[in-house]
């Protein structure tokens, strides 16, 4: 008999265990090959037959070897459920079961004696989102016709910019009676309501981002949605930033600065303005804490862009140097403004918490009338990389806080001064239109979107903790890895296929939903169009409940 050693790995400490059949089998070893996390191989088993060949019972017996594929027992290589395995097999032999016993938690602590790091959003069960209690009640009838969807012509654009209220317009009339501007006047864009979130080059795989920045494109260039992207944190490609393409990208610039030294020294040779700069002091999945990059991702396509060695890239939590919000007003809003000249509105990207409100107020009182948009995030978005325990514990939902800034700006008679644009989980039934309807009816006007965009190109993760890898560089399907044999996986052409088709279909919904309360542009603020089933979110909200 082996030793009883407790205390090492077996597969039901695990997060899946591996259903294999070997009788289905044929031993080709595509799913050993597909496997990125090498959580199977191949074993040989010693087998023991009984038999008999005689008229009478004459046991004998006979010992075999039979190959056979393994989990493996490990906490590095251990199955993330993604299962790639049972996509490739011809028999239907294999794939990963989700192990309702797991210890992995624990152990994996205990083990490696530090904290779990994971990609994805939260995995910890929720209830019914807040967004699933409400509905489109005002539905407009024979006194107030709503619109005819497939016929009317709708305004789908929403303002990335400082928004004069009419009393500041810097504008005079001529002895002839005509409108002239006196003075420059803030930059605004009108762009499409729905952003492509933030995510670097660095986080994603360079098949990827290209599938990104050429889906952005055709929808600009032949649809005629205008789509903007946000380049993430950690720069771009420098022919990116010397081509035509580039008005269509949000340049972020975060705590860590990467790949802003490129920007700077490409700014005399861009022939085209970018669509904005974001400058980013919080992330919703992981507020209080700044930028991570795996060392394991900082390939060398990463490491030139961002002038780094490859080594884990971790972000400050906050942006060196500016220690209140006047501050950061006064230095970053208005040295990047300066920077181009004031061509290109500025906005911030702060996560959701108990303060944001607090921070909203101030920027509304901005006395440059610089700010150029506040983006808010919610706990449930996405993130490449982070700590599980900050993923799952911190950070604070986007609806009420949404409201509440919105609230606030109506308070104070400033509503629209400053856009508002929202994300955080939105999209995560994969109805990204309706959600996004319901949060600009909310106060929104408009919304940003990462993890969804990934869903689109194929990943396999989702909010139970299948998969959720994108930190280890071994994704499965080649979106956030830089392993030259995995990012091949992708194909650019049918992800931007896929992004552009969801856009379009998108676009469709919004009219569906625009129409029957009778608005031909965005209901911004029309809280009076929805209606709760659920007493208090209708009251923390304000809008009308139903039952």
């Amino acid at each position: 008999m082996e030793t009883m050693k407790v205390q090492n790995i077996t597969p039901n400490d695990l997060y899946w265990k591996i259903r294999y059949n070997a009788s289905r089998c044929t031993l080709c070893g595509s799913c050993v090959a597909a496997c990125s996390f090498r959580a199977i191989e191949p074993k040989v088993e010693r087998r023991r037959m009984v038999f008999s060949e005689g008229e009478l019972p004459e046991p004998k017996q006979r010992f075999s070897a039979v190959p056979v594929i393994k989990q493996v027992n490990s906490i590095k290589n251990y199955c993330r459920g993604c299962g790639i395995c049972e996509k490739v097999c011809p028999n239907d032999a294999i794939g990963p079961v989700r192990n309702p016993d797991t210890r992995h938690p624990i152990i994996t602590r205990c083990l490696a004696g530090d904290s779990i790091k994971r990609g994805g959003r939260k995995n910890l069960g929720s209830t019914t989102r807040t967004l699933d209690k409400i509905r489109i009640g005002r539905i407009s009838q024979m006194t107030d016709p709503s619109l005819d969807a497939q016929r009317h012509t709708f305004d789908l654009l929403a303002p990335f910019g400082r928004i004069l209220p009419p009393a500041k317009l810097p504008m005079g009339v001529t002895p002839e009676g005509l409108l002239q501007m006196q003075k420059e006047a803030p930059p605004v864009g009108w762009i499409y309501p729905v952003i492509i979130g933030d995510m670097s080059i660095g986080a994603l795989s360079w098949r990827m981002w290209e599938a990104v920045a050429m889906a952005t494109a055709y929808l600009n260039e032949e649809c005629g949605i205008p789509v903007r992207m946000c380049s993430g944190e950690g720069g771009m490609p420098v022919r990116l930033l010397k081509s035509r393409y580039l008005k269509y990208m949000i340049l972020q610039i975060a705590s860590g600065h990467f790949g802003w030294n490129r920007i700077i020294k490409a700014m005399p040779h861009m022939t085209e303005d970018p669509a904005g700069v974001l400058i980013k002091i919080g992330q919703g999945a992981k507020p209080g804490g700044g930028g991570l990059l795996m060392a394991q991702k900082v390939a060398e396509h990463i490491q030139a862009i961002r002038g780094v060695p490859k080594a884990d890239l971790l972000s400050p939590p906050n942006h060196q140097g500016l220690y209140s919000i006047e501050e950061s007003v006064q230095k970053m809003f208005l040295s990047f403004n300066a920077a181009f000249k004031f061509r290109v509105p500025v906005a911030i990207k702060v996560a959701a918490s108990a303060t944001s409100v607090s921070v909203f107020n101030n920027l509304v009182r901005d006395p440059y009338n610089i700010v150029g948009g506040f983006f808010l995030d919610g706990i449930d978005g996405g993130t490449g990389a982070a700590h599980e325990v900050s993923l799952d514990h911190t950070g604070h939902p986007i609806v009420s806080k949404l409201r509440d800034c919105y609230l606030a700006a109506v308070n104070q008679g400033r509503q629209g001064q400053i856009p508002l644009w929202a994300a955080g989980g939105l999209g995560k039934t994969g109805d990204l239109a309706a959600d996004a309807f319901k949060m600009i009816c909310l106060g929104a006007n408009g919304v940003f979107t990462g993890k969804l965009i990934l869903q689109m190109a194929g990943c396999v993760g989702n909010d139970q903790g299948r998969c959720n890898a994108c930190n280890t560089g071994l994704c499965p399907v080649g979106i956030t890895t830089q392993e030259p044999a995995l990012v091949h996986r992708l194909d650019p052409e049918r992800v931007a296929q896929n992004i552009v088709n969801y856009f379009l279909a998108m676009d469709q919904e919004f009219k569906k939903l625009m129409a029957p309360i009778g608005n031909s542009s965005l209901p911004v603020g029309r809280s009076d169009a929805l209606v709760s089933v659920d007493k208090p979110v209708a009251d923390k909200l304000q809008i009308q409940f139903v039952c």
